[in-house]
């Protein structure tokens, strides 16, 4: 049996990458934008394909997909950020790390 929080880790990165990779409505893609286009300035960061994690001022705004799937992708390691990805590779990736 899976555990709830491993399913919803699971579900929000799944929406995450499709965000990223152009495969989501935009309502979701519009949350999910890479620190490198997000910054003015070029960071080391950049490189990572990490999100910038927003400030929330409530617990209900930490449960919002803006908040959250920041949080969850940037949990993940390299490996499942790289950008050459397929979303039936990052899902065997992640089902791996995560079920593991």
């Amino acid at each position: 049996m899976l555990h709830a929080e491993t399913a919803g880790c699971f579900r929000i990165a799944t929406l995450v990458h499709r965000s990223l990779s152009s495969n989501a409505p935009g309502y979701l893609a519009d949350d999910c934008q890479l620190v490198a286009y997000a910054l003015v300035r070029q960071l080391r960061s950049a490189d990572t394909r990490t999100l910038p994690v927003s400030q929330t001022r409530s617990s209900f705004g930490d449960r919002t997909f803006a908040a959250t799937g920041q949080l969850v992708w940037n949990s993940l390691p390299p490996n499942l950020r790289l950008c050459g990805l397929s979303y039936s590779q990052f899902r065997r990736l992640l089902k791996t790390f995560l079920f593991r």
